[in-house]
């Protein structure tokens, strides 16, 4: 069976001049690779993960940013980037034991580094988030955060507290941010995002109650957005998660 392949220098995904950075044959010598892994999602598509040092990625380039790598790939490989890119991530942040600090190494079986001290076993790191799109009949709530540098208008998120239920956090979250109650929350689906491990539950909220306050040092403006005024807003590019749901919402008032 085929193996397609995957190269990382540092902290970053290799790509080729004209953007490509998933490859039918192996392009650099695997013998100098710092760590190796199998990526594979479905069993007829073998793909394997080469992490090499930065003086060993010869004709390959490091310089796309990977949110540039991901709007210029194919839909279907959007997983497959997002898996490449965590497990860079969790590879490179996890070198030590955090129960004894001893030195991890590759695991013999599964996607994981083993501690050869103590034996602990550490996996790629997955970090649970909420999205949610809150709406109010033929409006939705947009809000800037703090982050952005440049005008963008995006849905509500947030990391799920330990100890909390999805629905809990999202109720959590859309309260801090923006002051405002919501009710009916229903899953519309979810997305693996690497920046740096997150998995997104996304979710549509109705309004309940109260009125919009930006929550200081996170959110810069926050307001109320008529679906004929989407199109001429500045949103989040269309493989994102935040863009699903606004599109979902979007085509929903246009069939009305």
């Amino acid at each position: 069976m085929d193996i397609e392949y995957i190269y990382a220098a540092g902290d970053r995904i290799c790509s080729d001049a004209q953007g490509q950075w998933l490859f039918s044959a192996p392009c650099c010598d695997h013998g100098v690779a710092l760590e190796k892994y199998d990526l594979t999602l479905v069993p007829d598509h073998q793909v394997r993960l080469v992490i090499l040092p930065e003086s060993q990625s010869g004709g390959l380039s490091s310089g796309r940013g990977l949110r540039q790598l991901l709007s210029e790939s194919e839909e279907q490989q959007f997983p497959l980037l997002s898996r490449a890119a965590q497990v860079v991530t969790w590879s490179r942040d996890h070198s030590y034991c955090p129960r004894c600090g001893g030195g991890l190494v590759h695991h013999q079986q599964d996607l994981a580094k083993e501690c050869e001290a103590c034996g602990l076993i550490q996996y790629p790191r997955i970090s649970p988030c909420i999205i949610t799109l809150v709406i109010r009949g033929e409006y939705c709530l947009l809000a800037q955060g703090i982050r952005f540098t440049e005008p963008r208008y995006s849905t509500l998120a947030g990391f799920i507290e330990a100890g909390e239920s999805a629905e809990d956090a999202l109720a959590r979250e859309v309260r801090e941010e923006v002051g405002v109650e919501v009710t009916n929350i229903r899953y519309h689906c979810s997305q693996s995002w690497p920046f740096p491990h997150s998995f997104m539950l996304g979710f549509f909220a109705d309004y309940l109650s109260g009125e919009i306050v930006p929550e200081p040092g996170e959110i810069v403006d926050a307001r109320w957005f008529h679906y004929s005024e989407l199109k001429d807003t500045p949103i989040p590019p269309g493989f994102t998660i935040s863009r699903h749901l606004i599109d979902a919402f979007l085509d929903e008032c246009e069939a009305d």
